[in-house]
């Protein structure tokens, strides 16, 4: 399910004197199965764009068209849109309310009015599919859990609805680093085994250099960058100067190259590094 971005603008208290520009002909075109790492500094425009993929906001100007449709068009059913685009909130577990876990994950299957048998079916799978243990779980308070498995439940209750698209804004904000790594795994093996479309919102330069094949780089409402991971990182300068940055492993290998000209330093995962250090050992001893 694509995603055609086309000139989206968006003011905030139009014709007010508080009158802000959020976006400003943002175009850009997401492909089926992308999984899209968004950047930027607050006020860059991310929340706002997001937000409108999922029509929680409408647009000043340009538009959307997910699948050839037109989001935001005269007849378009927002529920069917929401159905396909499935957004998790920062912090979601804050909007867990249901005294058991079942219940929670099958609120929004329930409003679309499936069969019974379909929503415990979807309820099942998707609290399998972020890693929890359906039996043992289903009847616990979603209160009871600890903030990261609250938060697998959260994700579970988008997940409940079947959705083409999933967008997450800052899914590991306030976790531990355990708790950060298991909800990233999820995330990943979610793209992998079913194909959808990701969207993962992140300050974490670690974490957008592992999992995405693409980013897009917002800045004052405007796509700074949108390429490859590679290409992207490589603009290590410009990243600084509106604020962003590189992973820190990046900067491990600048300072290498220093010693050894021969080191790459267009290194931006562990994996990579680790790689890159043995051929460089590798080097020094045959010498």
């Amino acid at each position: 399910m694509s995603i055609e971005i086309t000139k989206l603008s968006h003011i905030y208290s139009q014709n007010t004197p508080f009158e802000s520009s959020a976006l400003c002909e943002v175009s850009a075109v997401i492909e089926k199965g992308d999984f899209i790492g968004l950047i930027g500094h607050t006020g860059s425009g991310k929340s706002t764009l997001i937000q409108h993929l999922n029509v929680l906001l409408k647009p000043t100007s340009g538009s959307i068209l997910i699948d050839g449709v037109d989001i935001n068009a005269k007849g378009t059913k927002v529920r069917d849109i929401r159905q396909k685009v499935g957004l998790v909130f920062q912090y979601p577990e804050h909007q867990l309310f249901e005294e058991t876990v079942a219940k929670d994950v099958a609120y929004g299957p329930g409003n679309l009015g499936l069969p019974e048998n379909e929503i415990v079916q979807r309820v099942k799978d998707a609290v399998n599919m972020v890693g929890l243990d359906y039996e043992k779980i289903k009847d616990k308070s979603p209160f009871e859990l600890s903030g990261g498995q609250m938060r697998r439940v959260a994700i579970a209750g988008v997940l409940a609805m079947s959705p083409d698209i999933l967008i997450l804004d800052e899914p590991t904000a306030g976790l531990d680093p355990k708790g950060r790594d298991d909800i990233l795994k999820v995330i990943k093996e979610l793209h992998k085994e079913n194909n959808i479309t990701v969207i993962l919102v992140s300050h974490s330069m670690e974490d957008i250099a592992k999992h995405v094949n693409k980013i897009m780089v917002m800045y004052n409402g405007k796509i700074e960058f949108y390429d490859t991971p590679e290409k992207v990182f490589a603009q290590a300068d410009r990243l600084e100067e509106i604020g962003l940055g590189v992973p820190q492993v990046t900067y491990l290998m600048k300072e290498l190259k220093k010693t050894d000209p021969l080191v790459r330093d267009d290194i931006y995962t562990i994996d990579q590094a680790k790689a890159e250090i043995i051929n460089m050992l590798r080097r020094r001893k045959n010498a």
